[in-house]
């Protein structure tokens, strides 16, 4: 449901703002602007709701991936305790419980990330989508100055169809007017531009500084330097079930 959801936020943030006011010109009418503004109020009712829904699963799967990988490290040292002290049968039967509690964490690390992943998007698309409709709102406003303002000069102005057509016109005040809203929906389109590549550098780091971590952790496991506190075991577990899964 949740991608379903962001299909429709995507479609309304692509919108073609400037075809938008060029239909509303040709129609003279701010109708197509108000339907605009009618679906994404709709559409984002619905995207915060599941925004919630997905942010109580991050924090749940994340909470289990913890104890989980809590239980694997208890686990991992009382098997020590059972080889240095002879009693093999037993430390073979927790290593089993080790391996199952592992693969068990490993499964809700990955639910995690991609929720998170999932989590992050919606939010994205959330800001985008309420950025867009703000300026919807704000140029709706203002068209409809221009077609009040354009009635009243029927008399001395051809008909207009598009912004386009605006430029034409010998009304200083229409013109005026039109190059204003084409102005405001030209740095509209740069700012969303701008926060789409923003956001991908940032997934980016996120990524390669996850994967600097993991090998980090790696190296610590293989040269005995984990553990010593709750926080150093958890990675160093979480590090060790990422290397067996791959």
């Amino acid at each position: 449901m949740a991608q379903g959801i962001l299909e429709k936020i995507n479609i309304l943030i692509s919108a073609n703002l400037h075809a938008m006011v060029d239909r509303a010109l040709e129609m003279n009418s701010v109708k197509v602007m108000d339907e605009y503004i009618r679906r994404a109020d709709r559409d984002l009712d619905t995207l915060e709701t599941q925004i919630i829904t997905v942010g109580g699963s991050v924090r749940t799967l994340k909470r289990k991936y913890e104890e989980m990988v809590a239980a694997a490290e208890k686990l991992d040292r009382n098997i020590d305790t059972l080889l240095a002290s002879g009693r093999n049968d037993q430390a073979a039967r927790l290593q089993a419980e080790l391996n199952v509690k592992q693969q068990q964490a490993q499964e809700y690390y990955q639910q995690w990330q991609n929720q998170e992943q999932e989590y992050k998007r919606m939010l994205d698309a959330k800001l985008k989508l309420e950025a867009r409709l703000n300026t919807v709102r704000q140029e709706r406003e203002h068209l409809q100055e221009l077609l009040k303002l354009a009635e009243a000069k029927r008399a001395t102005t051809r008909t207009i169809r598009s912004l386009n057509d605006i430029q034409g016109i010998g009304d200083a005040d229409i013109r005026r007017i039109g190059d204003m809203i084409r102005a405001r929906l030209d740095r509209e389109d740069a700012e969303m531009e701008v926060a789409s590549m923003r956001l991908q550098d940032v997934v980016e780091e996120t990524i390669e500084q996850s994967l600097v971590d993991q090998q980090l952790e790696e190296r610590r496991r293989r040269l005995g330097l984990t553990g010593g506190s709750e926080g150093s075991a958890g990675s160093s577990s979480a590090s060790s079930m990422s290397g067996a899964s791959s």
